[in-house]
């Protein structure tokens, strides 16, 4: 074996190894941190810290989990100020894409108690102002909604929502909670709609294959339009946002699927 080919053999090796202990001490670092976060407590100061550690993993996470990001529409955000963000739901990575999308806005999700336990990370996620949830009782959501706009009104981050409640396994849109639209109307702050394709097929995918994940913004609904109509009529104009959005891309690919056949066919 040539000397040359030897050398890049032993590099490489040392490279990976090098980037797998990286990997386990980052780990370790982060379970200390974890360790030190109430299990229980809901925060309503966010740490930048903790949200650099979460930062900081996802931009290394998800290409390490084949994701290639393609993003449109960031220039329809506000410039500036809180917002509620509000997307359809498919995956359990679609927070996660989202977060890391948007890195210097501070996303803070509304989230079913199950995530927050999560290993390491479930305790991470509260002290940036991540709010869990019981979907079962009204009483208890309005009063989590009631926090997430105090925290909007504070600046102390903005808030994801996902009005399905759920995520969809048919990867059609499911029914809306109109009463998540409160948490924009309580805070007086502008509404951001986003779509996600793709983050159903990562963990499918993963490790042999990359998954294309397509993150679209389509608009900013304005706070005068918020403070001005009920919760149902906003949520119907979040959901013709968004079935607009994905219908249009469906018809995109049905019509490329279509000139392929067509093409293998002559």
């Amino acid at each position: 074996m040539p000397d040359i080919i030897y050398r890049i053999i032993l590099f490489l090796a040392g490279a990976v190894l090098a980037c797998l202990a990286f990997a386990a001490l980052w780990v370790i670092f982060l379970m200390i941190n974890a360790i030190l976060i109430s299990p229980k407590k809901v925060y309503t100061k966010h740490s930048k810290y903790h949200r650099f550690l979460l930062n900081f993993s996802t931009v290394f996470a998800l290409p390490g989990a084949g994701v290639r990001l393609h993003v449109t529409g960031l220039d329809k955000l506000p410039k500036e100020g809180r917002f509620v963000l509000m997307g359809n739901h498919r995956s359990k990575f679609d927070p996660i894409v989202t977060w890391r999308v948007l890195m210097d806005r501070d996303i803070a999700y509304i989230s079913k108690p199950e995530n927050f336990k999560v290993f390491c990370f479930g305790r991470i996620i509260r002290k940036c102002c991540f709010l869990p949830i019981n979907r079962t009782d009204p009483r208890d959501s309005l009063k989590t909604f009631m926090k997430a706009a105090d925290l909007l009104k504070n600046d102390t981050v903005s808030i994801g929502i996902y009005p399905e409640g759920t995520r969809s396994k048919t990867l059609e849109l499911l029914p809306f909670h109109d009463g998540t639209m409160k948490v924009a109307q309580m805070a007086k702050v502008p509404i951001v709609v986003v779509t996600t394709r793709g983050t159903e097929n990562i963990a499918h995918n993963f490790p042999f294959k990359n998954t294309d994940v397509y993150v679209d913004f389509i608009e900013t609904i304005p706070v005068d339009f918020i403070t001005s109509n009920s919760s149902h009529v906003i949520s119907a104009r979040v959901r013709e946002d968004m079935e607009r959005s994905l219908s249009s891309v469906e018809r995109k690919e049905q019509e490329l699927s279509d000139r392929d056949v067509a093409l293998n066919n002559q």
